[in-house]
């Protein structure tokens, strides 16, 4: 039986806005060689400043790691974003025959289709016949490289992104507006809005369906 999940995200870099900022202002304040001026409450009015200039590239002095639980049409988007380190689970590498995947495969459930409907009737089915044709081609002596070709696009992945938070900013811009597919949006649009509740000033312009 095919299991089916909800899709899912975990930051995994701990986040102090005040202490990123103050990174951020020690960086910045090279290019001007005013370090003389940094007090306790300066960090925050200097990193809004210079994003209103849009010197960006000093944002890029800090990086965050969060984790994806999604399908593979998600990470085939987001890989596109080059200015990045990726690891990704391996479908080469990974028997889900085995006890430790369940034998069995998981599956993300499409974002805006409803059970219920002949719509999602038909996915499942899908869903389950793909597994069916790989848990047969392993029992007759496949690898798990060769009969990962049969695998749909919404099997479960996992996939650890870490990138810089100008590079996060792009990230944004693109997969949270209205062109971005569902899925994507599905996931983004919280996540920005945990970005923006956890690190001051450097999100806050990005307004998710702009």
């Amino acid at each position: 039986m095919v299991k089916i999940i909800n899709p899912s995200y975990e930051i995994l870099t701990p986040i102090n806005g005040n202490e990123i900022l103050k990174l951020i202002e020690l960086a910045g304040r090279t290019c001007y060689k005013s370090h003389d001026l940094i007090t306790d409450e300066s960090a925050k009015n200097f990193v809004q400043k210079i994003a209103q200039r849009g010197h960006e590239s000093v944002i890029e002095h800090f990086n965050i790691s969060v984790r994806f639980i999604c399908n593979r049409g998600f990470t085939h988007e987001l890989v596109r974003h080059r200015l990045a380190a990726y690891s990704q689970e391996s479908t080469r590498y990974c028997n889900y025959s085995k006890d430790k995947f369940g034998n069995e495969i998981t599956t993300i459930k499409p974002f805006e289709v409803e059970e219920g409907t002949k719509e999602f009737d038909l996915w499942k089915e899908a869903m389950e016949n793909a597994e069916k044709s790989y848990m047969a081609m392993i029992e007759n002596g496949s690898k798990p490289e060769n009969a990962r070709g049969v695998l749909p696009i919404d099997i479960k992945t996992e996939i650890v992104i870490t990138t810089n938070l100008r590079e996060w900013k792009h990230i944004f811009k693109l997969r949270t507006g209205k062109a971005a597919h569902p899925s994507m949006r599905q996931l983004m649009i919280p996540l920005l809005k945990e970005f923006q509740e956890k690190v001051p000033v450097i999100f806050d312009d990005i307004v998710p369906n702009s």
